[in-house]
């Protein structure tokens, strides 16, 4: 996949794609991995006339993102979606009694083959899945293991099946972890990312893209 002149890429997704940006104004970025990515492709393109778009919203789910999917990504006519979506379904399952079970891959799957499937019928066809992750600090978060793990074969299948852009982040950002501190990464949530989180959350989408 490559940047092209004209591009309108849209970054789609919950709060670590949201990252506080200003929802009254249509082409605000945040201040997170979005924001660093169209530095970079402005930085390094000056004489392409892109465009991007944020439409991260803190919270969602996999099916948030199907019920705005027309208004916030169809309707916008991007040529690239960015997709990173995933650790608010293994949150908002936590304590469920199916917490962590075979069926929970299948479900997030349904739903996830839908959204892909409709925004390549609608003739986007360059897409890019960006894989969700958790850092172990604090302590509790290897309890939420047995049901993110499953979702994020889930997107490794569906980024093979619909021919997707890849962006492995769960083991890059773990590695860094261990090597410099989870919470230089992730705060002390191990979800959300710092600064220096979402540089190589931006990083890993430019490689691989191959920028």
């Amino acid at each position: 996949m490559t940047i092209q002149p004209k591009d309108h890429l849209l970054f789609f997704g919950d709060s670590i794609t949201d990252n506080d940006r200003n929802r009254q104004l249509s082409d605000d970025l945040g201040g997170g991995y979005p924001l660093y990515i169209a530095s970079y492709l402005e930085h390094r393109y000056p004489d392409f006339d892109l465009r991007f778009t944020n439409r991260g919203i803190g919270g969602d789910r996999i099916q948030d993102l199907l019920k705005r999917l027309t208004t916030d990504c169809l309707a916008l006519k991007p040529d690239v979606v960015s997709i990173l979506v995933g650790i608010n379904d293994t949150w908002h399952t936590l304590g469920d009694p199916n917490f962590g079970s075979s069926s929970i891959g299948p479900a997030f799957e349904a739903h996830y083959r839908e959204l892909l499937s409709t925004i390549i019928e609608s003739g986007v066809t360059r897409i890019i899945l960006m894989e969700p992750f958790l850092l172990p600090c604090p302590a509790d978060r290897y309890e939420w293991r047995p049901d993110l793990d499953q979702r994020l074969q889930v997107i490794r299948k569906m980024a093979l099946e619909f021919n997707c852009t890849f962006v492995p982040l769960d083991g890059r950002l773990n590695q860094l972890g261990i090597a410099h501190t989870f919470q230089h990464y992730t705060g002390d949530d191990g979800v959300h990312p710092t600064r220096a989180g979402h540089v190589e959350i931006a990083n890993a989408w430019l490689a691989a893209f191959d920028i």
